[in-house]
């Protein structure tokens, strides 16, 4: 009996320690070691094996080689990715997406921090909507939620919102999502932008020629028989915000660039030496306008997918560091605004947790090695809004998504986190999956064994 009661305080002693090391590796301070990673340094421009050692929600040490830790299984492990123009539903829209469903989203597709755009119902155009949405947000999303607010009120082109006030409620950049088709207005706001030291992120079409269309005009987009429009729209309305950019000096930033012509006007003004930088749509790097050929309205977009030239010059900009910002453009709509005919149905598709698999497929196919991918996903976004995520160093924040690139899988739009399910993904064949997620050091998202 004695040899019994010994060994029974022999197992209770253990599971006691057991217990205090649990308590003390979760005690605020403590660090974390995740080891045994291929870390993807998009700063450093590099891929190695090693680890990283956080503490207190930030990277306190980065290191190659192997230590004790929580083994990441020779898995890739990267920057968190920072993506900017996030359309969420609230305020007024909560039915097609919340920040809960949208947070959830993110966080299984690696994304740890969400911009957010300003087109909701009523638009982001006051500091009184924009703590709303910060409330919101704080309270459901797990992951980093910075709001963007509208360039002007009510997002109609006609006056300028209170960019001043906007700036010190937190807007980390403004736009309208559309163009402003009045260009005295767009100048006054730029000019005011301009003296703040404010991002302004514009949607170069030319808003005359796009309206009413819904496909790139060309051959194809007349044998659907589909309102069309001409890539020249694109390169009218970069080449007038760059002109007004060069008047005002401020901050620029194209939020979708979608056609080989507007590549040139943008190599323009950089040489000029303009504070220009530029984004593209993973859909318009990763699908062409033959995709629409079976009026598939998850496909339908804004501006609409372009040429198949047209996505390889994107695609050889980006590799060159043309375009510095690669985003999901993630719209929710719900079943009855897509289940429309082509013409009639929304534009829009969801893709905070198809951006990373989607993204893949350039690595895969060898138009970009993974930091150069990392640098457009995650470290260029951060630069632009002044955030020090992005970055596998000391002292940024333990934002890590941990994932495998060559998992293959067929994507069900059905297991999508969002509310909304319209992507142009569904049923594709994809490589690559996120397996766990970190934002300020806590573990937001784990991947099931399947």
């Amino acid at each position: 009996m004695t040899g019994l009661r010994l060994d029974g305080l022999a197992a209770l002693r253990d599971r006691t320690e057991a217990r205090l090391a649990e308590l003390v590796a979760e005690a605020p301070g403590a660090p974390m070691t995740l080891t045994n990673a291929r870390l993807v340094d998009p700063a450093a421009d590099r891929v190695f094996e090693g680890g990283v050692v956080i503490r207190d929600g930030l990277i306190a040490e980065v290191f190659e080689g192997a230590r004790p830790g929580e083994d990441c299984g020779g898995r890739h492990l990267a920057p968190g990715i920072v993506d900017i123009g996030v359309k969420v539903g609230e305020p007024g829209e909560r039915h097609k997406e919340s920040f809960r469903t949208a947070g959830a989203a993110a966080a299984a597709g690696g994304v740890t921090t969400m911009v957010t755009r300003p087109d909701t119902l009523p638009a982001i155009d006051t500091p009184e909507t924009l703590e709303f949405l910060q409330r919101r947000a704080v309270a459901t999303s797990p992951v980093n939620v910075l709001p963007m607010a509208a360039l002007t009120k009510g997002r109609d082109g006609r006056e300028m919102t209170e960019i001043g006030f906007l700036m010190d409620g937190g807007a980390v950049a403004f736009m309208d999502g559309r163009a402003v088709r009045d260009t005295r207005i767009f100048q006054r706001c730029l000019t005011y932008a301009a003296g703040l030291g404010a991002l302004v992120v514009g949607h170069p079409q030319e808003s005359h020629l796009t309206e009413g269309s819904c496909a790139t005009s060309g051959q194809f987009a007349s044998q659907l028989g589909l309102p069309a429009v001409s890539p020249l729209a694109e390169r009218i309305g970069l080449e007038r915000d760059l002109a007004l950019v060069e008047a005002t000096g401020v901050r620029y930033h194209a939020d979708q660039i979608s056609t080989a012509g507007a590549l040139a006007a943008l190599a323009r003004a950089r040489a000029a030496g303009l504070k220009v930088t530029a984004g593209a749509s993973i859909h318009h790097l990763t699908l062409n306008e033959f995709d629409i050929g079976d009026y598939r309205t998850f496909f339908k977009l804004r501006p609409p997918l372009r040429s198949e030239d047209d996505r390889m010059a994107l695609v050889e900009a980006l590799a060159a560091g043309e375009i510095d910002v690669v985003g999901s453009f993630h719209t929710p709509q719900d079943e009855e605004e897509k289940r429309l005919p082509f013409e009639e149905a929304a534009p829009g598709a969801v893709g905070l947790e198809t951006l990373l698999p989607a993204a893949l497929q350039l690595y895969h196919a060898g138009h970009l090695a993974l930091p150069a991918l990392w640098r457009a996903l995650a470290l260029n976004p951060a630069k632009l809004l002044g955030l020090p995520a992005g970055r596998l160093e000391a002292g940024a924040p333990a934002d890590l998504v941990l994932f495998d690139p060559d998992t293959p899988f067929v994507l069900d739009r059905a297991t999508l986190r969002s509310k909304s399910k319209n992507t142009p993904y569904d049923l594709r064949r994809m490589q690559g999956r996120v397996l766990a997620t970190w934002v300020g050091g806590d573990r937001v998202f784990t991947r099931d064994a399947a």
